[in-house]
């Protein structure tokens, strides 16, 4: 819920959200939008089995593919660990230092790690091709 409130505060709002079918994963999309739906447009959601247990080549072929032909120009994605921490980390190509120091440790549960791609589509991006915009936890939001 804490995320969703931040996430409901600081535009842009993702436009498509891709959400593993596990159970906690449902419910932790579920809470989040909860505490967001009056105050930002619904996105469209999907939810993908292959989110599940992914490693992050499988992460990295869901974003390319799963966003096509829609091609948002924000994606937001829930998933499970180890798969996803090890994504974020492999996207990294520049941007936020202390963000980056601060995801090295750990993507804890409800954590979010935004990405900019200089790309075209969805299906250009890669490894070392994102810049780490912001990285927050619920965590980091209560020490401020």
């Amino acid at each position: 819920a804490q995320i969703g409130d931040w996430l409901a505060t600081h535009p842009p709002f993702p436009k498509a959200v891709l959400v593993s079918h596990a159970v906690r994963a449902r419910q932790t999309w579920d809470i989040a939008w909860e505490t967001m739906k009056d105050r930002v447009a619904a996105p469209k959601v999907e939810v993908l089995p292959e989110l599940y247990g992914a490693d992050p080549a499988q992460i990295l072929e869901s974003i390319r593919t799963a966003t096509a032909p829609a091609d948002p120009k924000q994606l937001l994605l829930v998933g499970h660990n180890p798969g996803m921490h090890e994504a974020a980390l492999m996207l990294i190509g520049g941007g936020d230092p202390a963000g980056a120091k601060a995801l090295a440790h750990n993507l804890p549960t409800s954590g979010l790690a935004i990405f900019d791609f200089d790309v075209k589509d969805w299906g250009d991006v890669a490894y070392r091709r994102g810049k780490l915009v912001l990285f927050v936890s619920p965590k980091l939001l209560r020490s401020g």
